[in-house]
């Protein structure tokens, strides 16, 4: 069990706010002091900014956290029909932090679909059109070729994915997430139940086919936001569950043949959620990584 205490997805979900992007609500979260500087964190796939509740706090009194919910996820809006995108999202990103009055710099926490959204802010950065002090990542598709889906990812891609969104239930979530997290991290069945009552909101097994597309995209874009990774100047670090089977040892592998001066930390026995299974050690890295910045 973690030493950190977390917050109950009740108390979580009643410290939310909202705001407008289009046509949309997308539901929010921000704490620590307006002064500090601003961290974003940024969910993956299938679940929410509630992944982030075990570092929330200590983050919190150190600097300004944010974090939405994106759309298509957790509280927020789960439009149908929609063809959703991971440039909308980082659009959505950027609407949250005007929305918030910030400018910039901004530091990015990043996980699985929120690396792949962190990725196109990194982009952005080097064409001058955000503000990216850091970025560190944890567990997530960065580069497609080491991507390795489990199997309800390719039936959600298959001509089938309509249907088996349509199938998919929390038995089905539970036995994805015992395949992807550590063998002595595994998730509590109040767990697996709060991670589902963020999925199954709103009907969100039914857009989950539809967010699936996240995948081809990233092979779409996978030039531009790895060459942005390349040259940039921006600090960046990876923290990472090794026994992941989605993007586990094997990406960091990638990741330290492609990036130059790679900064990588393998946490060992750790699965695809290591801000869930352990956010103590998340933590203990992160502020090391900001406390190097601060000594440059």
């Amino acid at each position: 069990m973690t030493a950190l205490p977390g917050i109950a997805l009740k108390d979580w979900r009643s410290q939310g706010l909202s705001f407008t992007f289009g046509k949309h609500v997308i539901r929010y979260w921000a704490a620590g002091a307006e002064s500090a500087e601003p961290l974003l964190l940024i969910h993956g796939f299938p679940t929410a900014s509630w992944d982030w509740h075990y570092l929330w706090a200590p983050l919190a009194a150190r600097y300004r956290v944010i974090a939405c919910d994106m759309l298509g996820f957790g509280d927020s809006d789960k439009p149908r029909p929609y063809r959703y995108s991971l440039m909308e999202q980082a659009d959505i990103q950027q609407a949250l932090l005007a929305h918030l009055h910030i400018k910039g710099p901004v530091h990015v926490l990043a996980h699985d679909y929120g690396d792949s959204v962190a990725q196109e802010l990194l982009a952005r950065h080097e064409e001058e059109r955000f503000n990216l002090a850091s970025c560190v990542f944890l567990n997530g598709g960065l580069f497609p070729e080491t991507h390795y889906p489990v199997l309800a990812q390719k039936l959600l891609l298959s001509p089938l994915g309509v249907v088996f969104s349509r199938l998919f239930n929390r038995e089905k979530m539970a036995s994805n997430f015992a395949a992807v997290f550590g063998p002595n991290t595994q998730p509590s069945e109040a767990e697996l139940d709060d991670f589902w009552s963020l999925v199954a909101g709103n009907d969100g097994a039914g857009v989950m086919y539809r967010l699936i597309h996240y995948i081809p995209e990233r092979r779409l874009r996978r030039n531009r936001w790895v060459s942005a990774m390349q040259k940039t100047d921006v600090p960046m670090r990876v923290i990472d569950g090794a026994v992941d089977p989605i993007s586990g040892e094997h990406m960091v592998a990638r990741y330290i043949e492609l990036i130059p001066n790679a900064d990588t930390v393998l946490l060992q026995d750790i699965g695809h959620y290591p801000q869930v299974e352990a956010p103590e050690q998340v933590l203990e890295h992160y502020l090391q990584f900001r406390q190097q910045l601060e000594q440059v």
